[in-house]
């Protein structure tokens, strides 16, 4: 049973639009400090792991309420570490974004996807991914995490399999789901309304999209995610524009602070409560959100 004084379920019952944060992963690779190593490794890593921090007191700066743990890869099937590395690497990022943002702003622990794809597409079963996820989200939770955030999905299944992890191993936590999408439906076909419909009923406290093609895509799917899951708080949690290649070939998102402002008034009035970034935003994307998401609730 999730406690009444859980800060996550706590923000959503004070009512208003709520400030997510921005992309990890594309500013770690900003700071220019990449490796071969997955950067879920950095928190661990005493000469990087304060650039994490930085990144999560940057957002918080800027007016995020909710900071996701650096730890979206932290399953052992993702990672290629044994599962005692792998809790640890979860474990810490959770802690390290606590450290970083202080008491008042929510810790979100990070679960995305094995990397694997899930019978009968591939061969990986419902049943070891659901102990890999087990693993990931057993470290968040001992690291402090608010709420077990399960993001950038593409197979409902897989979500399902996350979800079963979490009520075996933290089940004291709300639970959020968002999915990604592509011209209206998810990699396996899956509709908006249809995954938030079985998301619902499987008890989480919010759903959404996050990733995908930009803010556009994201905003194409809010009105069936909230049609299949009345009630419940949407997320909004785009790209920053769609990814283009540049001409020394590297990945760039052309999408600007003032783009990524006009994109959370839509957001918000076509139903969405919870509105960050995903790839390629930044501090400054999320302060213009923030902005755009206080104008809004003043004017309401």
């Amino acid at each position: 049973m999730v406690p009444d004084d859980n800060r996550f379920l706590a923000l959503l019952a004070a009512g208003g639009p709520i400030v997510a944060d921005g992309a990890m992963g594309t500013e770690l690779l900003r700071a220019g400090e990449g490796g071969g190593e997955r950067l879920e490794s950095w928190v661990l890593d005493p000469g990087r792991a304060p650039l994490v921090a930085a990144v999560h007191r940057a957002y918080r700066d800027a007016g995020a309420r909710i900071v996701l743990a650096n730890s979206f890869g932290a399953n052992p099937i993702r990672l290629g570490l044994p599962p005692d590395r792998a809790v640890e690497v979860a474990r810490a990022a959770a802690a390290l974004a606590r450290d970083a943002v202080g008491p008042d702003t929510i810790v979100a622990g990070s679960v995305g996807p094995t990397g694997a794809l899930l019978e009968p597409y591939g061969e990986l079963s419902p049943a070891a991914a659901r102990e890999a996820f087990a693993v990931a989200i057993a470290g968040l939770a001992a690291g402090g995490a608010d709420v077990i955030w399960i993001e950038t999905m593409s197979d409902l299944d897989e979500a399902r399999a996350a979800l079963a992890a979490a009520a075996d191993v933290a089940p004291g936590l709300p639970a959020v789901v968002t999915l990604t999408f592509e011209r209206g439906r998810t990699m396996m076909g899956t509709r908006p309304e249809e995954a938030a419909a079985v998301l619902a009923e499987l008890g989480v406290a919010a759903v959404g999209a996050n990733c995908g093609n930009g803010f556009e895509e994201v905003e194409r799917v809010l009105p069936g995610l909230v049609a299949g899951a009345p009630g419940l708080a949407i997320v909004a949690k785009a790209n920053a524009g769609r990814p283009v290649i540049d001409v020394d070939g590297g990945v760039v998102y052309p999408g600007t602070p003032a783009e990524a402002a006009a994109h959370a008034r839509r957001a918000l009035s076509a139903g969405a409560r919870i509105v960050g970034g995903c790839c390629g935003t930044t501090a400054a994307h999320v302060a213009a959100i923030a902005e755009a998401l206080s104008a809004a609730a003043g004017a309401s």
